[in-house]
């Protein structure tokens, strides 16, 4: 059963309730419930105040709108990617796998 704690990757969005950004909460949820459906254990939308709009793996913050505005879910994925599933291509999304192409 410790295998299973220490392999625990939790995925939370918090969500400005006062902005009506629920919608793009849940669609983002969608996306990455979708792409990472055996990696995560848990993701869970938390409703806020005052403009927030955070994704937070293990509670490390990733993304924060008001550092980094809105997010693409391409760069959420390659951001939770990198911290649940490092060798996990995301395909079409991947613009790094492009990137290391030498000519």
């Amino acid at each position: 059963m410790t295998e299973l704690s220490s392999d625990s990757r939790r995925v939370e969005i918090e969500y400005c309730t006062q902005c009506r950004w629920l919608p793009r909460a849940a669609w983002l949820a969608q996306e990455l419930l979708t792409t990472f459906e055996t990696e995560l254990t848990e993701l869970a939308l938390k409703p806020g105040k005052g403009g927030i709009f955070v994704v937070r793996v293990d509670d490390e913050v990733v993304w924060d709108r008001r550092e980094q505005g809105f997010p693409e879910p391409t760069a959420v994925k390659q951001a939770v990617r990198d911290r649940v599933a490092p060798g996990k291509s995301l395909g079409h999304s991947d613009k790094v796998s492009q990137e290391d192409v030498s000519p």
